[in-house]
């Protein structure tokens, strides 16, 4: 198989007509500057310097602000330097993120022109109160036009949805994962919202209006949105902000986080919460007497069966009285429990 390397380019607030209460895109993504086709080509060789793999596939992604919201002269420029690296056969492919207002059909032919596969759109919500009041100013009608005309185009269709915006709450995350699926995106990236320095939200935080997600809310919620998509076969190819200098613990006295459910390894605590949650259904199938539990697993998931720091063994130890041994067998799919000690 081959191994699969992203290389990002930020365009920060390019094409963006309006500034969402959470958003500020220049922090979230590091980028200071807006990018000139030259920084593309600086970028574009420094990860083709750097990439190990000789069996890979290669992909440029352009991503933050609006790509197909950019002049476009400006999206020409940029795209055109990409487009001579798929040419020459050091790239395979082009992603580009966007607003769902931002798509027709001279957009998406733009798109095709230089070679963009995919196109992920900015969905967030599909609650038309909940984005409005976090400013999107779009609706979620044109999610669902947008989606519709990207897979009529054959262009691979992905979405991205929040967790913890102003006034939505677990029931309304879950509306918003069950829309989506319906829209069948290949592709779904889930970002809980935290409180960044220079947003609306920021200023609403500190007021007392707004109340992040703790940790423990947001990764229950994520577990139970990523396991409606696992069942569905949607990739679910990111959970959380990518971790940088600037978008880290609150506790970094250069962090711009101010406050929410910020963690390292996010998508481990969320993945490890569905490895115990069905454990815990397991146990609870058992007899009461059980003392412990031998599990056989697949290597592939033994981290996370564990748990981040075996917070799962801490937690089922804790709450059951149970003891957990797992061994490994690859001939296992996922794990099992194969031996109940009483």
């Amino acid at each position: 198989m081959k191994k699969q390397y992203i290389i990002p380019i930020f365009v920060p607030h390019l094409g963006c007509p309006n500034e969402c209460t959470f958003c500020n895109q220049k922090k979230i993504s590091g980028q200071k500057k807006n990018i000139t086709s030259k920084d593309v080509i600086d970028i574009i060789e420094y990860y083709l310097s750097n990439f190990q793999a000789h069996d890979k596939k290669v992909e440029v992604a352009f991503f933050g602000g609006s790509f197909t919201g950019i002049d476009k002269s400006i999206q020409e420029e940029l795209l055109s330097v990409a487009y001579e690296y798929v040419k020459n056969g050091k790239v395979d492919c082009i992603r580009v993120s966007t607003r769902p207002d931002y798509i027709n059909q001279d957009a998406l032919n733009l798109l095709k022109k230089y070679g963009v596969k995919t196109i992920e759109l900015g969905v967030q919500s599909a609650n038309d109160y909940i984005l409005e009041i976090s400013k999107r100013g779009h609706n979620f009608d044109d999610v669902k036009k947008a989606s519709k005309l990207i897979r009529k185009n054959k262009f691979i269709l992905g979405h991205q949805m929040m967790v913890g915006l102003p006034e939505s709450n677990q029931k309304d995350e879950i509306e918003t994962a069950k829309k989506l699926i319906k829209l069948h995106p290949k592709i779904v990236r889930i970002y809980p919202v935290l409180v960044i320095k220079g947003t609306e939200l920021a200023k609403s935080y500190e007021n007392g209006e707004y109340e992040p997600n703790t940790l423990q809310q947001a990764v229950q919620t994520c577990a139970i949105l990523l396991n409606m998509f696992n069942k569905k076969k949607i990739d679910v190819i990111r959970i959380g902000l990518q971790s940088t200098d600037e978008i880290c613990s609150p506790e970094n006295k250069d962090s711009q986080v101010i406050s929410g459910p910020y963690h390292p390894a996010f998508r481990q605590l969320v993945e490890s919460r569905i490895y115990y949650d069905e454990i815990s259904e397991k146990i609870g199938r058992l007899n009461n007497k059980v003392k412990k539990i031998k599990i056989a697993a697949n290597s592939n998931c033994i981290n996370n069966l564990v748990g981040h720091k075996k917070e799962n063994i801490k937690r089922i130890k804790e709450i059951y009285n149970v003891d957990m041994i797992i061994e490994k067998d690859d001939s296992v799919k996922d794990f099992k429990i194969v031996k109940v000690i009483a």
